[in-house]
């Protein structure tokens, strides 16, 4: 028998008392000033983090004057979706938005619900199940305040509160410790593969014609085409936006389609070119790729180049995720708000240029590794996976109680 078994059958054997929220909390009433706020007292959704995992400090400040004032055991909440299961166990006092519930623990409630404990069963899969299901509204859903303060909550004896708080706690460090593991095993791994990677692509001790990838392809741009053209079955096509985002090395299919009425607004890359991010939000960014390998054209958005070549397409994919590749093509990344890449500029990079012959051995061992980095990516993810669902599991049912007749 556990402990926190012990203290149940000792202190409340005939069962837990339950109360309505709002019997025992209500929503914070008293306000603070905008200018007393910064970033690490102003709280927003944006801001709060899922899954009982807290704060960090606001990207941005509130735009109004006088906002509503929380304190140091109050719980914070997000109140529309999609951020309905973000929550934070205030530890200090500030402010936060529209957007966030601030629930307090009513005074004749404070020597027998500890806020610890509540933040527990506001942070649970039954609590925001219950919070969807009450949330009204049709584009931007929002929890019902009436509805959160009529959610009924045990309220065991302080002591078992404490003790199962205390598990928990140390449930989650061991959960961070474990996913802190695997995430750095994961990413040796990707170093790993990317040293390899740039080793062989490099070519020093190898001699080998270096060209202009101008002199050996030639680059042409997307055309247009927008979010309304977007349908379920269509036109396959790539937006430079899911080359960061859906693809790796290279695809046989798509993940987006446009309306088949479009040819002729369309422009088309071939199976073998090389579809490139001309934009991107960092230098980093531009001018990732991917290679068509799909049996027919696949059109392009217009913020992508297609490079048209004789190279093998997946050798050109790899060289493009090399570390030399990266550091010629940043001197020619045109530095605004947004980072452009010209097909001028791609067409002066050089490329190595070896025999078909080497080109395959190549992109056979890069293959085998690629597969390698995804299979543990893959198994590191769904290790992590699985110990969030145990977390969340054991959670429910620590938080599970007989209720009192």
């Amino acid at each position: 028998m556990s402990r926190i078994d012990e203290l149940l059958a000792e202190l409340c054997a005939e069962g837990v008392e339950f109360k309505l929220l709002g019997a025992c909390a209500v929503y914070s009433d008293t306000r603070i000033d905008a200018g007393e706020l910064d970033e690490t007292n102003f709280v927003g959704v944006d801001n709060l983090l899922q899954n009982a995992a807290g704060k960090v400090n606001a990207s941005y400040l509130p735009n109004t004057n006088r906002l509503t004032a929380y304190e140091v055991g109050d719980i914070l909440i997000g109140n529309i979706r999609p951020y309905l299961k973000k929550i934070w166990l205030a530890n200090d006092s500030g402010g936060c938005s529209g957007d966030v519930l601030a629930i307090r623990i009513a005074e004749p409630y404070r020597s027998k619900l500890s806020p610890a404990f509540l933040y527990r069963l506001l942070a649970s899969n039954d609590f925001f199940g219950y919070n969807m299901q009450h949330a009204k509204g049709a584009k931007m859903p929002r929890g019902s305040k009436e509805a959160v303060l009529n959610y009924r909550i045990p309220i065991p004896p302080l002591d078992v509160q404490h003790e199962i708080v205390s598990v928990l706690e140390k449930f989650t460090e061991l959960e961070a410790e474990l996913e802190a593991e695997l995430e750095a095993e994961l990413e040796a791994r990707r170093r790993q593969y990317e040293y390899y990677r740039d080793a062989l692509l490099v070519f020093s001790d190898q001699d080998i014609r270096w060209a202009a990838m101008g002199e050996v392809g030639e680059f042409f741009r997307g055309r247009r085409f927008t979010k309304a053209d977007y349908v379920d079955a269509g036109i396959e096509c790539i937006h430079y936006g899911d080359i960061y985002t859906q693809y790796g090395t290279v695809t046989e299919t798509t993940v987006s389609h446009v309306r088949a009425d479009l040819p002729s607004t369309l422009r088309f890359a071939s199976p073998g070119d090389l579809i490139i991010a001309g934009v991107g939000e960092t230098v980093e960014d531009v001018g990732k790729a991917v290679a068509w390998l799909g049996c027919g054209e696949v059109a392009i958005h217009d913020d992508c180049f297609a490079f048209r070549h004789s190279l093998n397409p997946r050798f050109v994919s790899y060289y493009f995720q090399t570390s030399a590749f990266h550091a010629e093509k940043n001197k020619f990344v045109a530095r605004a708000k947004v980072k452009r890449l010209s097909a001028e500029s791609l067409a002066k990079l050089t490329i190595p240029v070896p025999s078909p012959e080497e080109q395959a051995r190549i992109v056979a061992i890069l293959d085998k590794f690629d597969a390698l980095v995804n299979d543990i990516f893959v198994g590191l993810s769904a290790e992590i996976a699985a110990r969030r669902r145990q977390y969340a599991h054991y959670r429910d049912r620590l938080l599970t109680f007989k209720e009192a007749v």
